[in-house]
């Protein structure tokens, strides 16, 4: 299948967006545009699209940064960004053209 991967920067895990973490409500807002799987990244440092440095500490993880993941067709992303838009959260994103597909099955999977 071809589609889009997009990928959304979270500044840090403190953001809230009703009642939610912002990677939680983004995950919500995935989820409800019709999109399955996504991955979600911890990442140790950033500096975010104002300069400002983002790490995990070892006592305050709040402003550690994280990356959600996703690729499906481009008509549910256009759906998706025009609702993150309009919900002003700020955030940064990447969207680039891939081929993607799911392989195997899951009754192919054997524990031994």
């Amino acid at each position: 299948m071809k589609g889009s991967q997009l990928t959304v920067f979270a500044d840090n895990q403190s953001h809230r967006k009703d009642h939610k973490t912002v990677v939680e409500w983004i995950l919500d807002q995935t989820r409800r545009a019709g999109i399955e799987g996504a991955t979600v990244i911890e990442v140790s440092e950033s500096i975010d699209v104002h300069g400002k440095y983002h790490a995990a500490r070892f006592f305050e993880l709040v402003d550690q940064p994280v990356v959600v993941t996703v690729a499906s067709e481009d008509s549910r992303f256009d759906a998706l960004l025009d609702h993150l838009r309009q919900a002003g959260v700020p955030l940064f994103y990447t969207r680039c053209p891939v081929e993607y597909d799911v392989l195997g099955t899951s009754e192919a999977v054997s524990s031994g």
